[in-house]
């Protein structure tokens, strides 16, 4: 295929961020050159960029993730960034959420084939999944919505002080002022922006950080995760 030539070779410090997962990353990178770019899910002219934009732009989230979380990647398309960060962190329990099947079957041939244990596939949109999945220490993103709508579908997955880890581009700051009344009424108790990637990827990756409280989403969404539990509840003892 015409597209997995344009793949360029690894660049030498991606063996060091993968390690022993180099070859997976290798493969993934392959996938995504080629079926990726045949089912529409990476443009063709993102191919020569995989590495440098897409790959190593997303492992070094691992930078600033706690150890042995349990993380849910929104909107997580072609496993960006949830994938690269499952190669580097065999530590954490991630959960890939995409409500597209084309996508999801993508991500789930993928984590068959790099054997990636501590990853599940699930099909849905973050606003019907909560009170279904667990609450996660850690949300993840990039490139899904501006930083309020983000906030909106991630922060209510969160348990109770969890972050929301956002990967975004020049315009972060500007994102994070517009979104700071959204924030707060999530229950959002602290911002920041951080720059990851120092020698590995230039410019750095970008990072909004969102901290919550006690009531991840806000008193709306602590009423729906009350009811949510009082109903897995009552179809246990069912």
């Amino acid at each position: 295929m015409t597209e997995a030539a344009e793949l360029p070779p690894a660049p030498e410090h991606a063996r060091d961020v993968f390690g022993d997962r180099f070859a997976d990353a290798v493969r993934y990178a392959e996938l995504l050159a080629e079926a990726g770019v045949q089912r529409g899910l990476i443009g063709p002219r993102e191919v020569p960029r995989l590495w440098e934009r897409h790959l190593l732009n997303c492992a070094v989230l691992s930078e600033v993730v706690p150890e042995g979380v349990t993380v849910c990647d929104v909107g997580s398309g072609a496993g960006l960034p949830g994938i690269p960060l499952a190669l580097v962190r065999e530590d954490l329990k991630i959960t890939l959420l995409e409500p597209l099947l084309r996508r999801t079957n993508f991500l789930t041939e993928v984590v068959e084939l790099l054997g990636l244990d501590h990853v599940t596939v699930v099909r849905g949109r973050a606003e019907e999944v909560m009170g279904k999945l667990p609450p996660v220490h850690v949300v993840t993103a990039r490139a899904v919505a501006p930083l309020d709508r983000l906030a909106t579908w991630g922060i209510p997955l969160l348990r109770p002080y969890g972050e929301m880890l956002a990967l975004k581009g020049d315009t972060a700051e500007e994102e994070l002022k517009a979104a700071s009344t959204a924030l707060s009424k999530l229950g959002a108790v602290e911002t920041s922006i951080l720059h990851v990637g120092e020698g590995i990827v230039d410019p750095m990756s970008t990072v909004v950080r969102v901290e919550v409280g006690e009531s991840p989403g806000g008193v709306r969404f602590a009423a729906k995760r009350a009811k949510a539990a009082r109903t897995g509840r009552t179809r246990r003892r069912r």
